[in-house]
């Protein structure tokens, strides 16, 4: 492989001359900088330049740390990320890690050693006094609701939509209500939960631990969901469901077991994806996208130096047919 020294031999100029071609210095006469260039040419040299940006203290390279790709909420995420990052002309490093903490760990270690330059975590496992140890490691960005001046964040406001969509099925006539959420220890769901218990509170309803269901992400996870409905003693009139897939899975479910729905059973639920609008399910509007685009643009801004900050995206509830 060719190396400096050989094309400053070809040309027949120094090393330095040579380094400072590649490095677009403006102080080399053009006709060393096309004796260089076409030296590089014959020797088909081709610059390493994961090499040359960390000799500038820097990768030129983002990571993106998220459970998974294969649910439309992450992929939206990804998707506005990605289109920021081709526009800055700076490339990305996935983490998938099915939050497993070990994986996580070892994206951050990624951005300690400088092999990426920041850091934005979609969905984390991690609890935040852990991510606390690693503030001191580089720009880090959280695609959920913070207000931690170490670290820039975006997200919608967890608690005022959810108790929207409880406030919408209570309105409905529904005082029998069911969730049903991704992880209970996340952050976001901790401020669904608290919605919910508030807005039971508010129409004297006791909170009951058999109502609130979690490890749901996909439509698999909604068929089971359905049948955890179908066994339970007291079945809620109304499930608030915190992912279209979940959702689309319980509808088409009780669809097969003769379940009318909304009138046995309301469904809603949360980001208005696709699946949604194809089958009529009624939403609370997330805009994923738009919160991968908004990230990216922290993380910009974090890495010239900016101080931390924090955004809150709106959202807007759609009512179509499953309530």
């Amino acid at each position: 492989m060719a190396n400096i020294r050989k094309i400053a031999e070809l040309a027949g100029v120094s090393i330095s001359t040579v380094s400072r071609v590649l490095n677009d210095h403006p102080y080399v006469k053009e006709e060393k900088r096309k004796k260089v260039l076409n030296a590089m040419e014959q020797l088909e040299y081709t610059r390493n330049i994961h090499a040359v940006h960390l000799s500038k203290g820097y990768s030129n390279m983002i990571g993106v740390v998220l459970p998974t790709i294969n649910i439309p909420y992450f992929a939206g995420l990804l998707e506005g990320i990605a289109e920021e990052a081709e526009t800055s002309g700076i490339h990305l490093a996935l983490y998938q890690t099915n939050y497993l903490l070990e994986k996580e760990r070892y994206s951050l270690e990624q951005l300690k050693q400088r092999q990426i330059d920041g850091l934005i975590i979609c969905s984390k496992a991690m609890p935040d006094h852990e991510l606390m140890e690693w503030k001191e490691t580089g720009p880090i960005v959280l695609c959920q609701s913070s207000q931690d001046p170490n670290f820039s964040s975006i997200s919608i406001p967890h608690h005022t939509a959810f108790r929207h969509g409880l406030d919408y099925l209570i309105s409905k006539g529904h005082r029998k209500i069911g969730i049903a959420l991704a992880r209970k220890k996340g952050i976001n769901s901790h401020y669904r939960i608290k919605a919910y218990q508030d807005a039971l509170k508010d129409i004297g309803e006791p909170y009951k631990e058999e109502w609130v269901m979690d490890n749901l992400l996909t439509m698999s996870d909604g068929e089971t969901l359905f049948h955890k409905w179908v066994m339970l003693k007291e079945k809620p009139t109304a499930m608030f469901v915190a992912n279209d897939q979940v959702s689309a899975g319980m509808l088409l479910e009780a669809q097969k077991h003769s379940v009318t729905i909304p009138d046995d059973l309301a469904i809603l639920s949360c980001d208005n994806q696709e699946i949604s609008r194809i089958l009529g399910i009624s939403t609370i509007e997330i805009q994923t996208k738009e919160m991968g685009k908004r990230s990216f643009t922290l993380m910009k801004k974090q890495l010239k130096g900016d101080s931390p900050e924090h955004f809150v995206l709106p959202y807007r509830l759609i009512e179509r047919l499953t309530v």
